[in-house]
């Protein structure tokens, strides 16, 4: 399963069975477009076909089928709102933090780890690797990153002098 997390499930609201949900997306808008989500719980998943989505301020709501009474969508707080990746709309640069998470990281021939988070400073991102010698934190600037195949799981960089201790 390729499923992409875009939100999380706060509480019931209402009593029938509608779900608040905080959205872990810049693009609201995108869950009106929407027509299922998968509520995931650990290793729980269940797909639900979405009958009303609307959003207000910076919270959405989802009104979904089998889940129509207040009891009903107790059961869901706290559960992670997903869909497949496939329903992700392609950026028209760029790439998207969960298609940059895991990627092998290699300077040259040299591999400097796996890179397990963006970090976003405000100036540029920082991507976080994960290698033999701990933790790196590297600049996520056209300088410094020369090429990434998201296909092949594989980022090639090149290291701001200094950055790495010997």
């Amino acid at each position: 399963m390729d499923e992409v997390l875009i939100g999380e499930v706060l509480r019931p609201h209402g009593l029938n069975g509608e779900l608040k949900i905080y959205p872990l997306t810049t693009d609201l808008e995108r869950f009106l477009k929407l027509q299922a989500v998968i509520l995931r719980h650990g290793e729980i998943s269940q797909h639900f076909k979405i009958i009303k989505a609307r959003v207000q301020t910076d919270l959405v709501f989802l009104t979904i089928e089998e889940i129509d009474s207040i009891d009903q969508a107790e059961n869901y707080r706290g559960w992670e709102v997903r869909i497949d990746r496939s329903e992700v709309p392609p950026l028209k640069e760029g790439w998207y933090y969960f298609e940059l998470e895991g990627m092998q990281v290699y300077e040259g021939d040299k591999l400097l780890g796996t890179l397990s988070q963006v970090l976003e400073t405000g100036a540029n991102d920082v991507y976080l690797i994960k290698g033999s010698k701990g933790e790196i934190c590297i600049p996520a600037l056209k300088s410094v990153v020369q090429h990434v195949d998201v296909s092949g799981r594989r980022m090639d960089v090149i290291l701001p002098p200094g950055l790495l201790e010997d």
